[in-house]
């Protein structure tokens, strides 16, 4: 797959994460399930009595992406040689977790535990601290070009788009949101499963010729 195609699948990804935060945050409690810098500050917060912060619900959060990150990477040590089996076991495993509404925080573990390992610079898919930071900081070293600005602000506007999305349709439906949430994510797994068939059907054609 081509890098464009792949930035572009990971920036949906991104928006993917920005539409399950909006419903665990809104929805379940104010927690979130791909943030865990969030979930990590709650629990802090938890410890003063006037937070009125609960940290059972941080902690269940970050007990399931620790267990989806750990399935990531599970995945990725036993197909990591040949990608065009691991990245669509690895995201449509996410979107049959979104689909169930099963601990997201696994869904989102197994995403971040993923994109970590395919390591595209720039594209974390939900941590966008060091993205705003580079870009500012970036363009100020030197007064030269920033490093992938693109990659960085897409990311910024992706997530953007996808919490603010998410938090309009949850007036019309929750299920709304994680269908549309699986469906991104199925459509990842599907771009990825149809490149690695189409690479193996060519190199069959090779083998053959040979």
């Amino acid at each position: 797959m081509s890098r464009r195609w792949t930035v572009g699948l990971l920036l949906l990804l991104t928006f993917v994460t920005g539409l399950v935060d909006a419903v665990s945050f809104l929805e379940l409690g104010q927690v979130f399930v791909a943030n865990m810098t969030g979930n990590i500050t709650f629990l802090g917060l938890s410890l003063h009595p006037d937070a009125h912060v609960e940290p059972t619900t941080p902690l269940v959060a970050l007990g399931g992406f620790v267990v989806g990150a750990l399935i990531a990477g599970r995945v990725a040590n036993r197909f990591d040689r040949a990608p065009r089996r691991w990245l669509p076991t690895a995201f449509g495993i996410e979107a049959f977790v979104i689909a169930l509404v099963a601990v997201l925080a696994v869904a989102l573990g197994i995403q971040n535990g993923t994109v970590h390992h395919l390591g595209v610079h720039d594209l974390t898919t939900t941590v966008l601290t060091l993205s705003l930071a580079g870009v500012v900081t970036d363009s100020q070293i030197a007064r030269g070009p920033m490093a992938r600005p693109h990659r960085r602000l897409g990311s910024i506007a992706a997530m953007l788009a996808g919490a603010g999305v998410g938090a309009l349709l949850l007036f019309v439906s929750l299920s709304l949101v994680l269908a549309l949430a699986a469906s991104g994510t199925a459509v990842v797994a599907t771009c990825f499963a149809l490149v690695g068939r189409g690479a193996a059907d060519t190199d069959n054609d090779q083998k053959r010729n040979r």
